[in-house]
This record gives structure tokens, C-alpha cells and sequence, in this order.
């Protein structure tokens, strides 16, 4: 083997390497995420609070095997949405976070089936462009009303829910009677954490 190739070998090993660590920094863990989030829901007017480590509502959703874990619960008052899990998920990569929009749903049972619903966005440029239309998909009956409601539509649109750094799911989970509204870690606008509550009221009455 000549020296140009040992040379090259070598800058790939390197490379190899060089790059899991940096995304590892770029993803350290941050235990005070609860905490930020609830501050900004305080500086956007919405009443909320912190719940006490081990609470049930930190299982929802999550599986032993996932990687994921809760960050904490942070309970709100007077809106559709119960509660807000942190959820840290851990990877050679390092930690992400996500957020689950807690709505209690005492209309959904073991014994009804109901399919993940998802949002799924158009964007007049495929990797960088604007949205320029959404439709919800997955269990028929709540996906319809959430496509008809306008109001719900124009929020999301002037916002533009890439701001929430990806789609939006919503999950039941009727063994714990409640259903989870999944999105990627951001602190949202009072526009955007007002078309998440419609959504959740859309949930409860669904």
C-alpha cells in the first residue's frame, strides 16, 4: 500500500469517527428543558405548573426498550390539553427531545378501535419551501373534522408548522385513557399552543 492510500485511509477513519462525536455534542443531554418549557408557557399567558417526579402520566406512550425516557409533567389549567410530558430520547448520537400533548379521553376504550392520526403538510418547495397545504390522515371520523375546521387550518398555515420541526401525530393510548398530541421539542407561539388546544378539543369530543 503507497502512502497516498495509507493517507487516505487514515482521513476516513478519521471521518468515521470524528463524525458520531460531533453530533454527539450537538445533542448533550439537557436536563432543564422541563423547566425552560415551563417558563415559556408562563410568558405566553398559559396557567401551568409543575408535577412531582413519578407521577403516572410520565408512562404514557413511552416503552422500556424505546430509549426514551420522561423528563417530567408539566399540568396546565383551563385547557383542553391536560398535560405536557418532556421526553428525552437517548442514541449513540445523543439526546433528542419530543413533546406529548396530554388530553384525556374518557371516549376512547380497550374495546374501540382508533388509528394514530397524522398531519401531513404540501410545501411549494420539497426540502426548503413554504406550506402551502396540510391534510390530517389516519382514523376517518377525526381527521375529517379536523380537516373542516378552518380555523384550525389558517393557525397552522400562518404559523407554518414547520416551526415545529416536523409533522404533528396523535396517538391514543386507551389504556391510560388518555391520547398523546406528538411533536418535536420547540416552544410554541400562542398561535401555534392554541391550534394544539383545538386539536385536543377536537380529541375530547370525538
Amino acid at each position: 500500500m503507497d502512502l497516498e492510500s495509507i493517507i487516505s485511509l487514515i482521513i476516513a477513519l478519521l471521518v468515521v469517527i470524528a463524525f458520531p462525536l460531533a453530533l454527539r455534542r450537538r445533542k448533550k443531554a439537557d436536563p432543564q428543558k422541563r423547566e425552560d418549557f415551563y417558563q415559556h408557557l408562563k410568558e405566553i399567558g398559559v396557567k401551568a405548573s409543575l408535577v412531582e417526579e413519578g407521577n403516572e402520566r410520565e408512562k404514557i406512550g413511552l416503552s422500556r426498550t424505546s430509549g426514551q425516557k420522561s423528563e417530567g409533567i408539566i399540568a396546565l389549567q383551563n385547557k383542553n390539553i391536560d398535560s405536557i410530558n418532556i421526553i428525552s430520547a437517548a442514541s449513540q448520537y445523543g439526546t433528542s427531545y419530543f413533546l406529548d400533548y396530554l388530553v384525556k379521553s374518557s371516549n376512547i376504550t380497550a374495546n374501540r378501535t382508533i388509528k394514530k392520526t397524522r398531519l401531513t403538510v404540501k410545501k411549494s418547495l420539497i426540502l426548503w419551501g413554504k406550506v402551502v397545504a396540510m391534510e390530517w390522515k389516519g382514523d376517518k371520523s377525526l381527521a375529517q373534522s379536523l380537516n373542516f375546521d378552518y380555523r384550525l387550518k389558517d393557525r397552522l398555515l400562518q404559523r407554518d408548522v414547520t416551526g415545529l420541526r416536523g409533522s404533528i401525530g396523535i396517538l391514543p393510548e386507551p389504556k391510560h385513557g388518555y391520547t398523546r398530541i406528538k411533536t418535536s421539542y420547540s416552544l410554541p407561539s400562542p398561535e401555534v399552543f392554541d391550534a394544539l388546544d383545538i386539536i385536543a378539543r377536537h380529541i375530547k369530543s370525538w
